[in-house]
């Protein structure tokens, strides 16, 4: 049988609101979730016991493949669904790693399409989905691969219809631990972020067909709550958004996920494409990607 190939598609958080933190430890959360127009590759060879090897540019910043969310995913699949076929998987590494654009995320849900079209496996299959979640908080909207609106502990998605989007993502090459960043924003077991009077006064999300400025327009007023914590452990992060609310032609910038890496909407590709040459220029030590979101 030939190889199979899927993509992870870097996922970028345009919102997030943390709700609350539950009585179990989990934060209740409801984002808005876009995905980039780069990627992770990742292979599968069938056939034989189960195995992951990492090349590209990032390979070295996954550590051990034993501890990597493809394998995890993959074996909690295993213990799901009896007679599982598997292989060897090859991990093409592009996207930096602890960035908040749920690199690994994207790798684990990529290898659970891989396994569902081996075993002819369908993607809303409850196994399936019980496995993501198992797997990470992310892994059920990167599953999705599109935009949603992500609510609860990334279990419940409500499908978007977002207009492709110019955009610039920058990540200064400086790893932020999610953990950490929650740990520093300081919630209690039980305590609520978001009361009821702030849901019940949540925007509405524009309709098919509403332009970028119809999103930006209400994105402007939902922040990412994990921003200023994320500030306070790598300041870096503010440098980044200065970079890109600086930048010519630019609509909306702030930090996506739990950092460090951050994002900017443009009104065109031209501004987006020479937005990301300067900070490039500038510095040339950063991760810049300029493309589309959607």
């Amino acid at each position: 049988m030939p190889a199979l190939i899927e993509e992870g598609r870097a996922k970028v958080n345009l919102s997030l609101r943390v709700v609350g933190r539950r009585a179990d430890g989990y934060h209740d959360l409801e984002s808005v979730v876009a995905f980039a127009d780069c990627a992770d590759r990742l292979t599968l060879e069938p056939g034989g016991e189960l195995k992951l090897t990492t090349t590209g540019p990032l390979a070295a910043a996954c550590g051990d493949t034993a501890d990597n969310l493809v394998v995890k995913a993959a074996k909690l699949l295993t213990d799901a669904v009896p007679n599982l076929k598997l292989g060897a998987f090859a991990l093409d590494k592009v996207l930096p790693v602890a960035a908040g654009i749920g690199g690994g995320s994207a790798d684990a849900a990529a290898a659970l399409r891989l396994l569902a079209r081996l075993n002819n496996l369908s993607l809303d299959d409850p196994r399936l989905q019980k496995v993501a979640l198992a797997t990470g908080a992310d892994v059920p909207v990167c599953l999705l691969s599109r935009a949603c609106d992500m609510t609860g502990v990334g279990e419940q998605l409500l499908p978007l219809a977002l207009p492709t989007m110019p955009c610039v993502m920058v990540n200064p090459r400086v790893p932020v631990a999610t953990k950490d960043v929650f740990q520093e924003l300081g919630l209690r077991n039980g305590e609520l972020l978001v009361g009821a009077t702030s849901v019940l006064r949540a925007p509405a999300w524009p309709e098919e067909g509403g332009s970028i400025v119809d999103w930006v327009e209400v994105l402007e007023r939902v922040p990412n709550d994990l921003e200023a914590p994320a500030l306070r452990i790598e300041p870096v992060i503010g440098e980044v958004l200065e970079a890109l609310r600086s930048s010519a032609g630019v609509k909306l910038a702030r930090m996506s996920g739990s950092g460090a890496t951050c994002f900017a909407i443009f009104g065109s590709p031209a501004d987006a494409h020479a937005a990301a040459e300067n900070i490039r220029r500038d510095h040339p030590g950063w991760w810049v990607h300029a493309g589309t979101l959607s």
